[in-house]
């Protein structure tokens, strides 16, 4: 392969990835995972890693804890999925996407040799950052699972910490109908010896986790048990950001948190990551209270996250979410409520494997809906989506295409209008 461009079309049009056709990319074991490490020289062995699970909030989770160990003058890791924009976007370190010539460079010297193995578009890239973080010698590296957890090819990371944000239901027809079910895959990443932070206390899975951390002698922390954050205000300095404390439940200290992200569900996420950086303080990093409050405030400018409760246009005030299953869109739909508006336009998309009938269910009726679909082979048929609104109450057109919809939404927005685009990452990631 020559170009970047004819590197990713064979990434994406060769391999069979979850994200463009769904449950056939799936794979049941890590052998093939497995067997890639081995041809590298298993690379995962060479750096220390954080490694990330959970239904929402992991991608937040991981871009606060790199933005915080990266302010600490760590070389940081990160792995991430899906990307909006570039490929190169799931594999960063300290905030600077990987080179296109090394992701050339890595297909053209490894294809051959992985062809037995005939890896997946997942596996492939898994074995692209753990190559590329251990000759670049990274100090510790963030990975974030792409879905699930012990058949995730992320799970033979040499992790130091293991973090699960929440469980919610999200690609059940692979992970399990029930949280329970779900929980139990998630926790397949908690190793020997380990500690494992998480996120929120839940009553289906707290005996899950516990029993699992015992079984391997793992000590455990509930985030949400040690910690609680203030009431919050969004600022506003040139952009949105939120501001409040996290406050200890053991002694009662308090820490003035400004978050780059001003999304009110990332008081979870930082709590969750505020826990995971004090557990590994307790492995032996040095990490400063300074380093942890300039971390939250510039993890946009340091890491480039996109797509998280992100401020398009201020008139009329425009926002996109990535959030897009039952529990993303609830946390989504309050703080539209809480955003001084007249009229809230809405830009929707989803894919055909969520549960459409839940987020439906949610959404503000007195609102104007523009349905569309992402350019990727998942995505709901937009006149299939506005039929089934209409079942639910929710006005509007369909649009042939993303940019078609916000730009209808945009032509009939007032300035003191609120135009929000969601639903799925993809809708996202092509107005973006």
């Amino acid at each position: 392969m020559t170009t970047y461009e004819q590197t990713i079309e064979f990434l994406f049009s060769r391999l069979p990835m979850f994200q463009r056709v769904g449950k056939a990319a799936y794979k049941a074991n890590l052998d093939n995972t497995i067997a890639l490490c081995n041809i590298l020289g298993n690379p995962q062995n060479n750096f220390r890693s954080v490694h990330i699970a959970g239904t929402n909030g992991k991608g937040s989770v991981s871009h606060f804890i790199a933005s915080i160990l990266q302010s600490s003058g760590l070389k940081v890791g990160l792995y991430t999925s899906p990307h909006l924009k570039d490929f190169r976007e799931r594999i960063k370190i300290n905030g600077e996407k990987i080179p296109q010539k090394r992701v050339i460079d890595f297909i053209n010297n490894h294809k051959e040799e992985f062809d037995s193995i005939q890896p997946s578009f997942f596996e492939y890239t898994f074995g692209m950052a753990i190559n590329y973080f251990s000759e670049e010698k990274v100090d510790i590296a963030i990975m974030e699972t792409g879905m699930g957890g012990r058949l995730d090819s992320t799970n033979v990371v040499n992790s130091i910490v293991s973090v699960i944000t929440n469980i919610g239901f999200d690609h059940t027809q692979f992970l399990g109908d029930t949280i329970q079910k779900i929980a139990k895959e998630k926790a397949g990443i908690i190793k020997s010896g380990i500690p494992v932070v998480i996120g929120q206390t839940q009553t289906e899975t707290e005996s899950i986790f516990r029993h699992f951390a015992k079984n391997n002698k793992s000590q455990i922390y509930f985030a949400d048990k040690n910690y609680i954050a203030s009431e919050s205000r969004i600022i506003t300095e040139d952009s949105q950001k939120l501001a409040f404390d996290v406050i200890s439940v053991k002694d009662g200290g308090k820490t003035k948190i400004i978050s780059g992200l001003a999304g009110l569900y990332q008081k979870k996420n930082i709590i969750t990551a505020f826990q995971a950086i004090q557990t590994l303080m307790k492995s032996g990093f040095t990490i400063s209270e300074q380093n942890i409050k300039y971390g939250f405030n510039t993890v946009v400018e340091q890491t480039g996250i996109a797509g998280r409760w992100q401020v398009l246009n201020k008139k009329p005030l425009t926002i996109c979410d990535t959030g897009h299953n039952v529990d993303g869109i609830k946390e989504i739909i309050s703080q539209i409520i809480s955003t001084p508006h007249n009229k809230l336009h809405f830009v929707l998309g989803m894919v055909n494997d969520k549960e459409i009938d839940g987020i439906l269910t949610l959404l503000p009726k007195e609102a104007t809906y523009y349905f569309c679909k992402a350019n990727i082979p998942r995505s709901f048929d937009q006149d299939s989506l506005k039929e089934k609104a209409r079942q639910f109450n929710l006005p509007g057109d369909s649009y042939i295409s993303v940019s078609e919809a916000y730009a209808n939404a945009v032509s009939n927005a007032n300035d003191n209008d609120l135009i929000f685009i969601g639903g799925s990452t993809f809708v996202v990631a092509e107005v973006l």
